[in-house]
């Protein structure tokens, strides 16, 4: 039976409509390439609150789950286990978007985004994010 392993990521648009990009440290499966903030939901916690707390954590924000906006999900089996992750869009925190874990940051434009190699996961959302943006 696959694991199913819940994450929870966002898409943190700025005023000029660019998405913050994060690329995955060295060490990390998956290294180098670049994902939307956010990381796995505990037990216990909403996909929400723990997009809250690893937004805190990674980048230093704080932002609300009424600015939270569910925009659409990656649903994507992996070798071994399957990956659900939410993807919200955000417009609204409090603070300025900063590396606490060592891993690059861009802002990106929405035609821009599949020029950044990103999870196989990821790529789906692409074109609803630009759609929507």
């Amino acid at each position: 039976m696959t694991k199913i392993i819940l994450v929870s990521a966002v898409a943190l648009i700025d005023v000029d409509g660019r998405v913050l990009l994060a690329q995955r440290p060295e060490g990390k499966s998956m290294a180098g390439l670049w994902e939307f903030p956010g990381g796995k939901v505990e037990v216990g916690e909403s996909p929400e609150a723990a997009l809250i707390r690893e937004l805190q954590e990674e980048l230093g924000i704080d932002t609300w789950a009424s600015c939270l906006a569910p925009l659409t999900f990656a649903s994507h089996a992996y070798e071994d286990f399957h990956l659900l992750m939410p993807l919200f869009a955000c417009r609204k925190w409090e603070g300025i978007p900063m590396s606490k874990e060592g891993q690059a940051l861009k802002w990106v434009r929405a035609a821009d985004l599949s020029n950044y190699p990103m999870p196989p996961a990821d790529i789906p959302l692409l074109p609803i994010l630009r759609d929507w943006l």
